[in-house]
C-alpha cells in the first residue's frame, strides 16, 4: 500500500462528534483557548499555563501549553490509551477566564492506519537496555537522515518527495533544526523563530510554518528529531545559533516553548546541536537540560555534540537524557577512525548506565571529494559495532543545507563540489544505509554486543582503516564481523561450534555463502573481493 494513500487518514487530526472530540491513539490532540487578557510578552508575563489530562485508567499527565499569537493559546497531546480522557487547565493568571480552569473531555479511539509508528506506538527507552523500542516493546533501529534545513527551506513538493524517498529506503527518523541557526538564518517565508534584545520574543508565524513540516514527517510514519538549540560555540555564524547566543534563562525558555508546541507529535528531542557539552560549557548545558525537561514532557531526549566529543560520562547521572549521541566528524583519517573503534565510545559504554549510544553525524557523503560511499559505510558499521547496536544517522553535504541548483551553504565555506539535495538522496551511500537497515532487521540486532576479543588477529593494529569489528549475540549463537577491506579473518572458536556462514555485501545488498576453514580452536574465512563485507555466523542446532 502506498504511503501517499495512507496520508488521507491524517488530513483531519480531530473529528468532532456530538460535541466531543475523537482522536486516534498516538496522534495529536489539539485544543485552542482564547485568552481573556492580552499580554505584551506571554513568555514572561505568564509563568504557567498547562493542562492535566486524566487517562481512562485514572493516570494523570501534565502537558504545558504555548502561545500561538494574539490571544490564542494551545495545548497539544498524543493520547496513549483508548477511551475517554478528561482535562483541566491551570493558568498562573487565575483571573484569566479564557485560560484558567477550563475543562472538557475527548475520546481516543484505536488507530486504524497501517503505519508501523501508529500501530506500535510512541518510542520508549526500555530501562536497562541499549536500544529504543515502540510502546508495544518492539525494538526500534534508529535509521536517521540529516535534513537540518529541510523544515526551513523546503517547498511542500520537495518535502513530500524527500520524505517518501526516505520511507522507500528504510529510514525512520528525520533530524531537522527548528530555529534560525548558523546554517540557516531564516525560513522560506523570510521569518525567524525569535528575536532577542532585552527580552526573547518568539514568532508564532515561523512556528506555524514549521508545524506543517513536522506534521508531515509524522504523516509518513517517520519520527521527527528537532534540534531545539543549535549550539556550536565557534566559527562563522555562531551568533545565529540560540544555544550559543542566548542567555541561559532565554535558552531554557525557547526550548520549553518548542517542547510544548511539538509534544503532541511523535518526536525525539535533540536539546542541542553541535554543542560543547563538556569543559567550560558543561554546567550551562546540564542546567538547561534539567530545567527544560523538569516536567518530564512527552518524547525521548538526545544530545548532538560537536565532533569527537564524548558526553557519556559527564551525563551519566542525568535522568532527562535518554540517548547518548555523538558525532564522529567528517574524516577518514586515523584520528577519527581510532576515536570510533578504540576511543571512549568503544571503551566507556560498559561502565555507564544502559542507554542507546548513537552516532548522529558520521561522514557526510561528498563533504569533501575524498569522502564517498565507502567512507560512509565504514564510519556507520564501525559505529554500530563499537557499542550495543541502537542505530545510525546518514548525512550528505547537500541534503542537510537543502541545496538547489546554483545555491551555496551559509557560513560553511565553498566545497570543491556541491550537488543538489535531489541528486544526493540517490547517492550510493544514501541507498546503502537503507540496505544496512534491511540487513540488520533480519536479526535480533538489539542482542548483539561488541566482541572484538574473538579476533585472533586484528589487522587494524597494523593499518588503522583495516580495523575489523566483531559483535556477538548475548546467547552466543550469532557472530558478525565487519571487514572494511579484503582480508582473511581468524576468529577464536574454543567451543568448536558449528556455524552456517554468510557474506553480506553492504554495497549492493547481496548475500552469498561463506566457506569456513576450521582448525584447533579457530575458524577462518577470506572475504570475496576488495570491497567491505560483513561475515555472519549462525550456530547450527
Amino acid at each position: 500500500m502506498k504511503t501517499s494513500w495512507l496520508l488521507v487518514s491524517f488530513l483531519i487530526l480531530t473529528i468532532t462528534v456530538k460535541g466531543q472530540t475523537t482522536v486516534p491513539q498516538w496522534e495529536k490532540f489539539e485544543q485552542s483557548f482564547t485568552s481573556s487578557q492580552a499580554y505584551d510578552n506571554p513568555l514572561y508575563d505568564l509563568k504557567d499555563f498547562h493542562a492535566v489530562f486524566t487517562a481512562p485508567s485514572g493516570r494523570t499527565i501534565k502537558i504545558n501549553g504555548f502561545w500561538d499569537g494574539g490571544t490564542t493559546f494551545k495545548v497539544r497531546f498524543a493520547p496513549d490509551e483508548v477511551g475517554e480522557w478528561q482535562y483541566q487547565t491551570t493558568c498562573s493568571d487565575t483571573a484569566n477566564t479564557g485560560l484558567h480552569a477550563q475543562q472538557d473531555s475527548f475520546t481516543c479511539e484505536a488507530n486504524d492506519t497501517n503505519l508501523t509508528l501508529y500501530q506500535r506506538g510512541t518510542l520508549t527507552q526500555p530501562k536497562g537496555t541499549y536500544h529504543l523500542a515502540y510502546h508495544d516493546g518492539t525494538p526500534f533501529l534508529w535509521i536517521g537522515c540529516t535534513a537540518w534545513n529541510g523544515g526551513l527551506k523546503s517547498t511542500e513538493e520537495e518535502w513530500d518527495t524527500y520524505l517518501q524517498h526516505r520511507v522507500d529506503h528504510n529510514y525512520n527518523v528525520i533530524q531537522l533544526v527548528t530555529t534560525q541557526w548558523r546554517g540557516g538564518d531564516q525560513n522560506s517565508q523570510g521569518q525567524t523563530a525569535y528575536e532577542y534584545s532585552d527580552q526573547l520574543r518568539v514568532n508564532p508565524e515561523f512556528y506555524q510554518h514549521m508545524d506543517g513540516k513536522i506534521d508531515r514527517v509524522n504523516e509518513y510514519g517517520l519520527i521527527a528529531a528537532p534540534v531545539l538549540l543549535w549550539a556550536l560555540p565557534a566559527v562563522t555564524g555562531r551568533y545565529l545559533s540560540p544555544g550559543y547566543s542566548l542567555p541561559l534563562e532565554e535558552a531554557v525558555m525557547l526550548a520549553r516553548y518548542q517542547v510544548a508546541r511539538y509534544g503532541g507529535n511523535q518526536v525525539v528531542w535533540m536539546l542541542g546541536g553541535d554543542g560543547r557539552y563538556a569543559r567550560e560549557y558543561e554546567q550551562r548545558w546540564l542546567e538547561i537540560g534539567r530545567r527544560v525537561f523538569a516536567d518530564d514532557p512527552p518524547g525521548l531526549v538526545a544530545q548532538h555534540p560537536h565532533g569527537r566529543l564524548w558526553i557519556g560520562d559527564n551525563h551519566a547521572a542525568e535522568d532527562w537524557l535518554d540517548i547518548v549521541g555523538y558525532q564522529s566528524s567528517h574524516s577518514d583519517g586515523q584520528g577519527t577512525v581510532d576515536w570510533i573503534n578504540k576511543g571512549e565510545v568503544a571503551t566507556r559504554w560498559p561502565h555507564l548506565p544502559a542507554r542507546p549510544v548513537i552516532n548522529l553525524e558520521p561522514n557526510y557523503e561528498e563533504i569533501r571529494p575524498t569522502i564517498d560511499a565507502e567512507d560512509v559505510r565504514n564510519a556507520s558499521y564501525w559505529s554500530l559495532f563499537a557499542t550495543p547496536m541502537s542505530g545510525i544517522t546518514y548525512g550528505a553535504n547537500a541534503i542537510w543545507p537543502w541545496i538547489r541548483e546554483g545555491e551555496s551553504i551559509l557560513n560553511h565555506g565553498t566545497p570543491e563540489k556541491l550537488s543538489t539535495w535531489r541528486e544526493s538522496i540517490d547517492f550510493p551511500g544514501s541507498l546503502q544505509i537503507g540496505y544496512l537497515a534491511e540487513f540488520l532487521n533480519q536479526y535480533e540486532w538489539w542482542n548483539l554486543r561488541p566482541a572484538n576479543e574473538l579476533l585472533a588477529e586484528q589487522p587494524g593494529d597494523e593499518q588503522y582503516n583495516h580495523f575489523i569489528s566483531v559483535v556477538q549475540s548475548i546467547d552466543k549463537n550469532t557472530v558478525m564481523a565487519y571487514i572494511p577491506h579484503s582480508s582473511t579473518i581468524k576468529l577464536y572458536n574454543p567451543s568448536h561450534s558449528d556455524y552456517e556462514a554468510t557474506w553480506f555485501n553492504p554495497s549492493d545488498n547481496s548475500s552469498t555463502s561463506a566457506q569456513l576453514t576450521s582448525s584447533t580452536g579457530t575458524i577462518e574465512a577470506t572475504s570475496p573481493s576488495e570491497t567491505d563485507y560483513i561475515l555472519v555466523l549462525q550456530q547450527n542446532d
